[in-house]
């Protein structure tokens, strides 16, 4: 049985992108949200404006159209939301790839798709604006979500709708429509949804990594359709 991997590599003449860029004028800057990043304090944090201050600076200074990463990554900033917070041990391990930029960026689909679910999980520090597509590529079935987007992107869905590949499917959502973050897309992909329509868990106790790794791949084997 081939694995989730082969599948994509084989495949990969046929994804296209998920947000516009230019690779040879558009550049990309990998920014770190882990203990290791001494820049943002809890100040910083605490306020979803100077948050999003430091990432408009980090791309300005560094000429980057978007900034990206994310995927495995154990994150400090999601102390900044009780939503993170489940028992003696926080949720703090990154299941999807960030890609962080104006609010209004264009979101693409990259395969055709049809709509599993759609929400607008309105809590701090949450989805805001989400949108959950099941895909099928050589009979492999897996669904991408699509997180904090504009709360418009959810008009005229409906489960079961298909999207065809290269279609507009949302828009980068301001603060007060994202979950009150800096302006950024959360594009996780899932092989089991377990039920669950409109969300499912982004960001996954340590102690679950082996678990949650292995039924949400790397987005990154999708992305290189966009930014290579």
């Amino acid at each position: 049985m081939r694995t989730f991997d082969q599948v994509i590599q084989s495949n990969a003449s046929f994804i296209q992108k998920v947000v516009d860029f230019d690779v040879k004028h558009d550049l990309l800057l990998a920014l770190d949200f882990t203990a290791g990043n001494t820049e943002l304090t809890d100040e910083s944090l605490d306020d979803t404006d100077l948050f999003s201050d430091w990432v408009n600076k980090k791309l300005a200074e560094n000429n980057a159209r978007y900034g990206i990463g994310g995927y495995n990554e154990h994150r400090t900033i999601y102390s900044r939301s009780a939503h993170f917070d489940t028992g003696e041990e926080p949720r703090r391990l990154h299941l999807g790839v960030d890609i962080w930029g104006p609010a209004g960026t264009p979101v693409y689909n990259f395969y055709d798709a049809t709509v599993q679910s759609f929400a607008n999980n309105n809590n701090f520090g949450d989805y805001g604006a989400t949108i959950i597509l099941t895909y099928e590529i050589d009979g492999f079935k897996f669904n991408a979500l699509y997180g904090h987007l504009s709360l418009s992107s959810l008009n005229g869905l409906e489960e079961g709708k298909f999207i065809p590949c290269g279609t507009k499917i949302a828009e980068l959502g301001a603060k007060e429509e994202n979950g009150y973050w800096p302006p950024h897309l959360h594009f996780q992909l899932i092989e089991n949804m377990d039920g669950l329509k409109g969300d499912y868990p982004g960001v996954c106790k340590f102690s679950e990594r082996k678990k949650y790794l292995a039924n949400c791949p790397d987005p990154n084997l999708i992305l290189k359709a966009t930014f290579l």
